[in-house]
C-alpha cells in the first residue's frame, strides 16, 4: 500500500536542510525525483548501513525493535511508549515527535536515572556532520519527556580484524558537542519548516553543494560551465575562486605570467594551442619499461564488516584481476580472474596474479600505488605466496605519472584518470558501450555477488559476471593501447 510522502521534518531532512534549504525543499516536494533513485553504488551504501545497524543492535541484549511501517508514525510512537512503560533495556528505532519533528533513534539505552541516545554510523570515526544529527534527536526526545543524560556515536572500529568481531564497534561520547548545538536547534527547526512550507528557496550554488555530502540535485543548480573553465585546471583547488574573482573565467583568459604547477602549465599551453603537447622527456620516461610487459588491473570490494581472516572494516581486497601481456615475440595474451561465492578468494587470486605476470620484466598499472597496496595485503595474508607477490610488486611501474609529467591533450579536461586520458589519445577507445563502466559500480556489484549472492538470480549472476569481466578487461586493454600510443608520440617528439 503506497502512502503519501509526509511534509514533516525528520532528522535526515533536518541535516539536509542545514546543508541547503533548496535540497530540503526538493526532498520534501519531489520525493520521487529521478535524482533520488539510488544507483548500484548508493544502494550498496544503504545496504551497508542496514547491516551495520542490525549488528549494532546485537550489542544490546533484550532490546525491543519498533517495527511499525515507516509511514505509520503514530503507531511507531505508540510502540515506543509501550516499550518504555514495559521496562525494555534498549529500544531500537525509538520514535518520537516534538515540534512537529519526527526522529527514530537508532538505539535508546535505558540507564540508571535516565537514557543514553546512541546514533549508529557505518564509518570508522565520528565526523562533524554527526553532531547536528545527534543534537536534533536529543532535542526531540527531551521535548517528549525523557531525560537523555548522554549521547554517543557508535561507529566501526578500524582496529577490528576478522574473525574476532567482538570489538567491531567503538562508542564515542558526543554529549558535549550535542549540548553546544542544542540551544540553536529550535530556531533552526523553525527556519527549515518555513523553507519547506514556502516556494522553492533561492540558494546560490557554492561549497555547500558538496560539503558535507554531494547533493543529488547539483545538475539543477550549477550552470553549464564553458569549455576549459579555470576550475578544470589540474589540482587548482580553492585557488580557482581567486582566479574567478580576478575575472579569469577560462584557461584562455589567464595572463601569461600566472604561476601554475607543471601539469597545469602544460594544460594551459595545450588548451591555448588547441593541440596535443608532448614533452621531450616522454621517451626517457618510457625507457624504464622493458618487454615482456604486463598490464595489470584489480577490482576490489571493501565491506564495512570484514569477512575474511585478518581483514579490517572498509579494507579494500582484490577479488578480480585482468592482465594483458605484451611480448614482441608473440601475440597479446590475456589473463583474468573473478572470485565466486563468499569464500576467501585471496589464495586463488594470488596464484592467478603470479601466473599472469610470470616472465614479465615490467608490470604496468595506472595509479600503481593502489595495485601495490593490494599486492602487499595479499603477501601478508597468503604467506605461501609472499615472495612471489612481493616480486610482482617490485616490478610495478606507474603509467599515470608518465602521462601526467609529459603529455596533455585538451580533451583531458584537467583529469589524468585512465578514463579521461585513454579515449583522448586513442581514437575509438571508451567505456560507453559497457553495462558496467566505472569502478564504484563494479565494486558494489562485486560485493553483492560475493557476499549476498542468494539475492541475485543465477541467470542474472552470470550476466553480471560477464559485465564485470568486460569492464576489467577494458581497463587493461586501454593501458595496452595507451602505452602503444605513448610510444609513437615519444618517437615523433
Amino acid at each position: 500500500m503506497t502512502r503519501p510522502a509526509t511534509k514533516r521534518l525528520s532528522k535526515s531532512r533536518y541535516c539536509s536542510g542545514i546543508q541547503c534549504t533548496k535540497l530540503l525543499w526538493w526532498l520534501v516536494h519531489e520525493p520521487d525525483a529521478p535524482e533520488l533513485k539510488p544507483d548500484a553504488s548508493l544502494q550498496a551504501v544503504f545496504d551497508r548501513g542496514h547491516r551495520v545497524g542490525e549488528l549494532a543492535r546485537e550489542r544490546f541484549p533484550g532490546g525491543v525493535l519498533v517495527d511499525a511501517e515507516y509511514w505509520n508514525v503514530k503507531e511507531k510512537v505508540e510502540q515506543t511508549k509501550r516499550a518504555i512503560a514495559e521496562g525494555a533495556p534498549a529500544i531500537f528505532e525509538a520514535s518520537f515527535v516534538a515540534d512537529d519533528v519526527f526522529v527514530a533513534v537508532d538505539i535508546l539505552e535505558r540507564r540508571r536515572g535516565g537514557w543514553n541516545l546512541v546514533e549508529v554510523k557505518s564509518t570508522t570515526k565520528v565526523k562533524e556532520p554527526h553532531y547536528p544529527d545527534v543534537a536534533v534527536q536529543v532535542h526531540v526526545v527531551r521535548s517528549s519527556g525523557l531525560d537523555v543524560k548522554r549521547a554517543d556515536v557508535m561507529h566501526l572500529n578500524p582496529e577490528c580484524a576478522f574473525p574476532d568481531l567482538s570489538n567491531l564497534f567503538a562508542r564515542s561520547d558526543v554529549t558535549r558537542e550535542a549540548e553546544t548545538i542544542l540551544p540553536g536547534v529550535p530556531a533552526e527547526i523553525g527556519r527549515l519548516k518555513r523553507a519547506m512550507a514556502g516556494s522553492l528557496p533561492e540558494v546560490e550554488p557554492g561549497p555547500h553543494c558538496t560539503d558535507p555530502y554531494e547533493c543529488a540535485f547539483m545538475d539543477r543548480c550549477w550552470p553549464e560551465l564553458p569549455a576549459h573553465h579555470v576550475t578544470t585546471l589540474y589540482r587548482i583547488g580553492k585557488r580557482a575562486d581567486a582566479l574567478l574573482a580576478d575575472g579569469f573565467e577560462t584557461i584562455h583568459d589567464l595572463p601569461d605570467d600566472v604561476r601554475l604547477s607543471g601539469p597545469a602549465a602544460r594544460q594551459a599551453r595545450s588548451v591555448r594551442a588547441g593541440s596535443l603537447v608532448v614533452e621531450p622527456g616522454l621517451a626517457n620516461a618510457l625507457a624504464a619499461i622493458e618487454a615482456p610487459t604486463a598490464f595489470l588491473d584489480f577490482e576490489t570490494i571493501n565491506p564495512a564488516v570484514p569477512v575474511w581472516n585478518g581483514c579490517h572494516p572498509f579494507e579494500a581486497i582484490a577479488v578480480q584481476m585482468s592482465c594483458h601481456v605484451l611480448d614482441a615475440r608473440g601475440p597479446l595474451q590475456h589473463h583474468e580472474f573473478l572470485a565466486e561465492g563468499p569464500g576467501d578468494p585471496r589464495p586463488a587470486i594470488a596464484e592467478a596474479i603470479i601466473a599472469a605476470c610470470d616472465g614479465a620484466k615490467t608490470i604496468l598499472a595506472y595509479n600503481a600505488s593502489f595495485e601495490k597496496g593490494r599486492l602487499e595485503h595479499l603477501a601478508a595474508h597468503v604467506p605461501g605466496k609472499r615472495g612471489a607477490l612481493l616480486d610482482v610488486a617490485s616490478r610495478l611501474v606507474d603509467l599515470l605519472p608518465i602521462v601526467r609529467d609529459n603529455v596533455y591533450h585538451p580533451d583531458f579536461g584537467g583529469s589524468f584518470s585512465l578514463k579521461a586520458v585513454a579515449p583522448a589519445l586513442v581514437a575509438g577507445l571508451g567505456y560507453g558501450d559497457l553495462d558496467i563502466g566505472e569502478g564504484g559500480t563494479a565494486s558494489a556489484v562485486l560485493e553483492t555477488l560475493l557476499l549476498n549472492e542468494e539475492s541475485v538470480p543465477e541467470e542474472q549472476r552470470r550476466k553480471l559476471r560477464g559485465q564485470l569481466m568486460a569492464y576489467c578487461e577494458r581497463d587493461t586493454m586501454a593501458m595496452v593501447k595507451l602505452y602503444g600510443q605513448l610510444t609513437k608520440l615519444a618517437g615523433a617528439a
